[in-house]
């Protein structure tokens, strides 16, 4: 019983970090894109 409880939430720590990862990256995706379009701009 434990080990499933366990099994759970190392599951659920996973699948937040793995979106938390996917979030950050696309945000400095953007960050990078916005700099762009101001250095060209200037």
């Amino acid at each position: 019983m434990a080990r499933k409880i366990i099994f759970a939430f190392a599951t659920g720590a996973l699948a937040l970090a793995a979106s938390a990862c996917n979030t950050v990256s696309g945000a400095g995706e953007d960050l990078q894109s916005a700099s762009e379009e101001v250095n060209e701009e200037i």
